[in-house]
């Protein structure tokens, strides 16, 4: 696997509507660590990023997992706290040599893409959505002004997850493969962000953080060094 990148999959937890804003706000928070670093940074879907960079997979493994918020949402008129929460998925790329795809197996969808990006994204049917026929994984992808160049992204995002759920189904324990994303695949609660208490708790090394606003903004530094140096 390449370990210079690495896709991230934001996926809302039980929580409504708060649970989506902080998937988003992980989604964000991924993105300006990864400017910090000097990380390329693409935007597959509405919910998935690709991250390129010295290291990118090594270092992003294990943010895998599920992660707790602790605030008062922007929707909450009587200011009580409500715990939400989202799982990181962190994926490698998967070359088509490891996961054997059947063109009969795929269904394909096309649309145009909503939101900016020009003339030609929003009048062209540029945008796909690919199912897997066996096993129901549905990816989107709609960055890419091409349609062409949306269906290979799109087929890079279908590996990806074939190989997650592969990896989920066959339990590897503690092989290499399982090290690559951390035990955080089980979605496993690995850190708690505690706004009232200005807060972050990693629970797998039993370390907090008092300087969440800095971590919101992408200064992750000190954490991955950590979790790197416990080698979990």
């Amino acid at each position: 696997m390449n370990p210079d990148a690495a896709i991230l999959e934001f996926r809302p937890g039980p929580g409504g509507e708060e649970a989506k804003i902080w998937a988003g706000d992980l989604m964000r928070m991924y993105t300006r660590y990864a400017n910090i670093r000097t990380w390329k940074v693409e935007q597959l879907d509405d919910t998935v990023l690709k991250i390129r960079g010295p290291a990118a997979l090594t270092t992003l493994q294990y943010e895998a997992g599920t992660h707790r918020v602790q605030r008062v949402p922007s929707t909450e008129r009587q200011g009580r706290i409500h715990t939400s929460t989202a799982t990181v998925a962190v994926l490698p790329e998967i070359p088509e040599t490891e996961i054997s795809v059947r063109s009969d197996d795929l269904e394909w969808d096309f649309f145009r893409s909503g939101g900016k990006g020009g003339q030609n994204v929003n009048k062209v049917s540029s945008a796909v959505r690919l199912r897997h026929l066996p096993t129901g994984i549905t990816v989107t992808c709609q960055t890419e002004r091409d349609q062409y160049q949306n269906r290979q992204v799109a087929l890079s995002m279908l590996r990806s997850r074939l190989w997650e759920k592969q990896l989920m189904e066959t339990d590897i324990a503690l092989s290499d493969s399982r090290k690559v994303i951390g035990r955080g695949m089980r979605a496993e609660k690995i850190r708690t962000y505690n706004y009232p208490q200005n807060r972050v708790t990693d629970h797998r090394i039993n370390k907090s953080w008092h300087n969440l606003d800095d971590v919101i903004n992408g200064k992750l530094t000190k954490l991955t060094e950590a979790l790197s140096s416990a080698d979990i």
